[in-house]
Order: structure tokens, then sequence, then C-alpha cells
């Protein structure tokens, strides 16, 4: 059983991989030509564009991964239907409890695997990716190291080290030099926030370097005349859904212990969660399209019947996501219920099948 079982989750992962390579392949070409029409700002040139669309991709097999091992799967179960090898395992004595058991062990390494492109791999790439982009565009940004965002500004040189993801600025550091070897002044504040087009810092502390000392004066408030604009930092913004849970938790806490309004985080928060669950379901799903009401129609119709019905959850999930935030409902039923509807699906089909 053991061999049988090696060979289901093979065949399985080929099929998944495959579809993943064409739909990273679709999704990345559509990607570098929305970059064509930014090619020529600053630095940013056709290898830039490439790079970045390269850092990209993990965000983008993050997004498709539920849908391609859904396809994956009921590809690679078609294949065994076709070629009769299933009827011929059903005939040596292996149930489908047992097929589907091997189908879900593979199911269980995509779990894993989509858990760690989410936590670690896709939220670091898109960071480096909208790093690369800024620093092409801007020749104002001049680097981005683990100490935050450093930046020149005139004859200025800005340390941020967090921009959270409501644009809000926190721990801004400004050192002010006479030329490359003379510090003036230097100005540290605790948060940056954009009004009325332009930014106010608060608890503000400014040392003043002269040759008899350096002076210290304090200001609650400040305003800050600088040619960093929003639109600029914005773009080292990671988005919602691509920060890691931890991280997604961490910004979710922040807001609702100052008031602020957390839906759109916690909605991603938990969509984050869900996000193995419902791809472990996509893989589950595939036994009844392979053993149920399709198992009589051809190879390629079942693929397009998986293919349709992976479309209609993206749909039905980006659709929950929207309708939770217009209508402020609560954020934990709207992220989840794509994956409770497809649940439902699976139990109601699979009852069909065992």
């Amino acid at each position: 059983m053991r061999i049988l079982e090696r060979y289901i989750a093979s065949t399985i992962a080929i099929h998944t991989a495959i579809v993943v390579f064409v739909l990273l392949g679709l999704f990345g070409f559509f990607a570098f030509m929305d970059e064509l029409n930014d090619i020529g700002k600053g630095s940013y040139g056709l290898a830039q564009a490439g790079q970045y669309v390269v850092l990209s991709l993990p965000r983008l097999l993050y997004q498709i991964f539920p849908i391609a091992a859904l396809i994956g799967s009921v590809a690679g179960l078609g294949l065994l239907a076709r070629n009769n090898e299933l009827t011929v395992m059903r005939a040596a004595g292996i149930s489908i409890r047992q097929i589907s058991w091997a189908v879900m062990k593979i199911g269980l390494v995509m779990v894993v695997l989509v858990t760690v492109i989410g936590e670690k791999i896709a939220p670091e790439a898109e960071h480096r990716a909208q790093i690369l982009r800024m620093v092409s565009m801007s020749e104002s940004i001049s680097l981005k190291g683990h100490s935050g965002l450093w930046a020149r500004d005139g004859t200025s040189v800005v340390n941020v080290r967090e921009i959270l993801p409501d644009g809000r600025l926190s721990d801004i550091s400004v050192y002010d030099f006479v030329d490359a070897k003379t510090m003036r002044a230097t100005m540290h504040a605790r948060e940056g926030l954009y009004r009325k087009k332009q930014w106010v810092l608060r608890d503000v502390v400014h040392h003043q370097i002269q040759n008899d000392g350096v002076t210290t004066q304090k200001e609650e408030q400040l305003v800050w005349n600088t040619h960093l604009s929003p639109e600029l930092l914005n773009v080292v913004v990671v988005k919602p859904d691509t920060l890691s849970v931890r991280g997604l938790h961490r910004y979710v806490s922040y807001l609702n212990d100052n008031g602020l309004d957390a839906d759109r985080y916690e909605v991603a928060l938990w969509s984050k969660i869900a996000a193995p669950l419902v791809t472990g379901l996509m893989v589950f799903l595939a036994v009844p399209f392979a053993f149920g009401p399709l198992r009589s129609v051809s190879a390629g119709q079942r693929l397009v019947a998986g293919t349709l019905f992976g479309a209609a959850f993206y749909l039905i999930n980006q659709l929950s996501t929207y309708t939770t935030l217009v209508f402020e409902l609560n954020p934990v039923i709207g992220a989840l219920l794509p994956g409770l509807i497809c649940a439902g699906i699976a139990i109601q089909l699979s009852r069909r099948v065992f």
C-alpha cells in the first residue's frame, strides 16, 4: 500500500507543480506587462522590472496555490482514472477511503508548503520587490536595511524604523549635515502622520550640535517639511494579504488598542489562518471529482469542472472580503465563509462517494 500511496502522491504532486508553473507563468507575464508602463522612471528598466516580477512570484504563488492544488489533484486523479489505474486499485482491494487517505497525505504536505510560503517567503520577497521598485524609480532613496528605511532628503538623511500599513511612520530619525563629514543637528520623533498634505511629527526631540556643545529641545508636535511623499513611502508597505499571521496579529492588536478600524486587517488575518485549511479541502475535493458524479466524463471535462470550481471559489472569496468591509460584518465570518462553503460542498459530494 505504501508503494501505491507514493505513486498517487507523486502523480498529484507532479500535476500540481505543472499547474503552478503554468499559472505563475501566466500571472507573471501579465504582471510584467503592467510594469512596462513604469519603465523609464528613474533607473527602472527591463532588468529591474524582471527582478520585481520574480520577487513577486511567491505572493502570486500563495494566492493561487489553493486553486492550483485543486486543479493539479483533479488532473492527477483524472489521469489515473483514464488509465484505469484507479479501477485496478479498487479491484485489488484498495478502498476509496484508502485512496482518499493517500490523497490527503500529499494534501498535508501542500498545507505545510503553503504555510511556509505565506509566513516566511512571500512577505520577505514582496518587501524586497517593493524596495527594489522604489529605489530604482526614485533617486532620493539610498538604502534599505534591517535598521529600517534610509532616505536622502536634500542635506538630510532620514531613517524610519517602521512604516505601518496605514501609512503611519514610527521611530523617525533625521540627521542634518553641513557637508559629507559634518553633522549639525539631529531630530527624533516617536511617530509621524500625514495630515492636510503635510507630515506631522509627535514627541519630537531636537539636538543642535555646536562648537561649544549640544543643545536639546523637545516639542510635542512639529510640522515636518520633506520631499518624502506618502506615495513614495507607501510602496515599501507590505499589503495585508502578504503579511505573516504574526505581523497581522501584532498590527490588529495595535489598531484595537488605539481605537482604530482594524476590520480590513482582521479579515486578512483570518483569511491567512484559513488558507492552509482551504488548500487541504481543495485537494480533498479531487476525490469526489474522480469517484463521484464526474467519474464517467472525460479527463478534460473533469479538469474544466475543477478549474471552474476553483475560479468560483476565488470569486466568492473576493466577494466575501469586499462585502464584509462594505457592510461592516463580522470579520471572522467574512474570512471563513468561503472555506465553510467549500467544506460544505466537500462533505456533500463525499456522501455520494463513501
